[in-house]
Order: C-alpha cells, then structure tokens, then sequence
C-alpha cells in the first residue's frame, strides 16, 4: 500500500501535547483512520466493528505493521532537545520557519513553504500557525505514515 500523507488544522493551544491528543481522540472517533482490517480506500467509520478503544486498535498485529495512515500513527510531541524517534511529531523549529517561509511567524499562507520538512514516513511535524494580528491561532500537524 506504501505510506500515506495526512495533515490537520487544530485550534491553537499551548500544551502541543495536548492538542496531539485531542487531535488523535478525535479522529479515532470519527474514524477518519484506515483499519488494517478494512479495504483500501476505505476510512474506518465505514466499519461498524472496528476497534472501540486504540488500546484494541493498536493491540491489533496488522495495525501495529501497518499502521492507520493518520495521525493516529504518531504519539509525541517532542520538547526542545528530544531526538525524532517512530511515532513522534517535531515541532518546526525557528531556524527552519526563517530558512523555508522568511519568517518567524507563520500562517497558513506558509504552509506550502514549510510542508517539505516531513520527509520521512513515521514522523510527524507541527507548526504553530498565527492570525492576522500575529496571535497563535492553529497548529498544522502533518506527516506521513503507514505501510
């Protein structure tokens, strides 16, 4: 099947974290995931026996293998200092929001300049993105996962 892209828009919090959760919760409930157990193409929420908690998701060998093609796949944020391992998201950095985007402040306008830093299937990578008069108002978490 090879690996999928995924990307979501959140409402800005500061705890990243806790917006992975929220983010995760949510799209566990809306099964806006693929279930190895399903048809290609197909989401999840097609699925009345799919999993009801992602503790029985991924006690699942196949998902486990396969994974869910969403960001279901990914289960930290990492702090400043902390190596990108499996199943991580790495905030962009401020040497890499002027390097890509020409500034420290992105909106979603940045976005197409910044989306080349997920590389690598496994990982995520957020953003904060600001509003019009410079305020945190969303995280864009992207990636890639799945196999």
């Amino acid at each position: 099947m090879g690996a999928s892209s995924w990307s979501y828009f959140v409402p800005y919090q500061p705890d990243l974290n806790a917006a992975l959760e929220a983010l995760c919760e949510k799209v566990f409930t809306s099964g806006d995931y693929w279930w190895a157990r399903g048809e290609i193409g197909r989401s999840a929420g097609s699925y009345d026996n799919r999993p009801a908690t992602m503790a029985d998701l991924f006690a699942d060998e196949w998902v486990q293998e396969s994974g869910t093609h969403s960001i279901l796949d990914m289960h930290h944020v990492l702090a400043d200092g902390e190596e990108p391992d499996y199943g991580t998201v790495q905030p962009v950095t401020r040497a890499e929001t002027l390097h890509y985007a020409g500034t420290e402040v992105l909106t979603r306008d940045h976005v197409s300049a910044i989306d080349d830093l997920a590389r690598q299937r496994w990982f995520g990578r957020c953003a904060i993105l600001h509003g019009a008069d410079g305020s945190p108002e969303e995280i864009y978490f992207w990636g890639y996962s799945g196999d």
